[in-house]
């Protein structure tokens, strides 16, 4: 992996392979995308081919930006990279920070820029199997309910999202 992501060393900013930033826990950016239509969200199982968390449910996308990559510009990219998505442009809803151990003895420690997107319904989406096994829609409710009842079955940042920062995300469109 030669993926270099923005990450704090020694409290300055500097460029880190990323997978060594996993394995450290360094404390890094982030940015994750939320798409809605009509009350649903888009959500991505990853692919298997993951090298960590595979097969697990996460939000519609989430990535590191690059070394100078704006977040906005970031979200639009990998919302086409991972979901064949294009012509959004996500609103930026608030950064925030957490660090959750993503199994085989990595870590993310991630400064979040967490962004929300609004769908006409039939967006095409068209998943990269590099990235994404499957995409589907599902009412934020049920998701909710689901991830508290089966949290095994998602990853550590979408349980996090949705535990503890679901209003700063969706605003009113979800309760607490």
């Amino acid at each position: 992996m030669t993926d270099m992501i923005p990450a704090w060393v020694d409290g300055k900013l500097a460029p880190v392979e990323k997978l060594e930033v996993h394995r450290r826990g360094l404390r890094h950016k982030a940015v994750s995308v939320f798409v809605m239509s009509r009350g649903k969200v888009l959500i991505q199982q990853r692919a298997l081919s993951k090298y960590h968390t595979p097969g697990l449910w996460a939000n519609t996308c989430c990535t590191h930006p690059g070394w100078d990559e704006a977040p906005v510009d970031c979200a639009i990219r990998r919302l086409n990279e991972e979901l064949g998505i294009t012509g959004l442009y996500p609103s930026h809803r608030d950064r925030i920070e957490y660090r959750a151990e993503v199994g085989g003895g990595l870590i993310e420690h991630e400064v979040v820029d967490l962004f929300l997107a609004t769908a006409d319904p039939g967006l095409p989406v068209t998943p990269n199997p590099d990235e994404v096994a499957q995409a589907r829609w599902t009412d934020i409710y049920d998701l909710t309910a689901k991830v508290s009842r089966q949290p095994e079955l998602f990853t550590p940042w979408l349980r996090i999202y949705l535990d503890e920062h679901k209003d700063r995300i969706f605003g009113t469109l979800v309760g607490a």
